[in-house]
């Protein structure tokens, strides 16, 4: 008597098209780091991902945005190994000095890891010239960022440690926006000694009159 042949489980399509997309996102990630944003193309990314070209057309429409996916999501797993499982926030221990000391170092870090600076570089020069990827960058992950800077100035607020007629979102840019500068443009070197110099400046301008 013959006997009935066992299914074979059919293929997980979402597995495989999460392993897809991984894939790509290191793909594209590794190229910007080794070859510059310029000369990392679809092609490339797609061979080094060992995917089609048509796997990453039928997910996004240019390399700048499968760059700034790869970048967000790199970004949201550099946050949840900061604080797993929850949101993160600026630490408030009391002392702003040393919480926005503590953060910018972070960041500090963060922009000189290979890994991070590559694409941070060439998504800042992108969004320069493509309006849409500019907005997307901003929105999704420059303003989420700058607003927790703005919490943490609210709460220095109402603990009487910040002039109540401050404005946070005009305060962060003292510290935010110079580093930025020096960063992309290359202007002077950055490190722990220059961002905690940020906050000194800062706040020496903030503290209550």
């Amino acid at each position: 008597m013959a006997t009935q042949k066992s299914k074979q489980p059919a293929p997980d399509a979402t597995r495989r098209s999460e392993k897809s997309r991984r894939a790509i996102y290191d793909a594209a990630l590794d190229l910007v780091a080794e070859v510059g944003y310029p000369r990392t193309t679809v092609e490339g990314i797609a061979a080094r991902a060992g995917v089609g070209k048509q796997t990453i057309y039928r997910w996004w429409s240019s390399k700048a945005e499968v760059l700034l996916e790869a970048f967000l999501d790199l970004s949201e797993q550099a946050a949840q190994q900061a604080a797993p499982g929850q949101a993160y926030a600026i630490p408030d221990t009391g002392d702003l000095a040393a919480d926005l000391k503590a953060v910018l170092r972070m960041t500090v870090d963060q922009l000189k890891d290979p890994r991070f600076e590559a694409p941070s570089r060439a998504l800042a020069a992108e969004g320069v010239v493509n309006e849409q990827v500019g907005r997307v960058f901003v929105a999704k992950l420059l303003e989420p960022s700058l607003q927790l800077y703005v919490d943490r100035v609210r709460a220095a607020q109402e603990a009487g440690q910040v002039r109540p007629e401050v404005d946070p979102r005009i305060a962060l840019e003292l510290w935010v926006s110079p580093l930025a500068q020096r960063w992309l443009q290359y202007t002077g070197p950055i490190s722990y000694d220059y961002t905690d110099t940020l906050v000194d400046y800062a706040l020496h301008g903030l503290a209550p009159r």
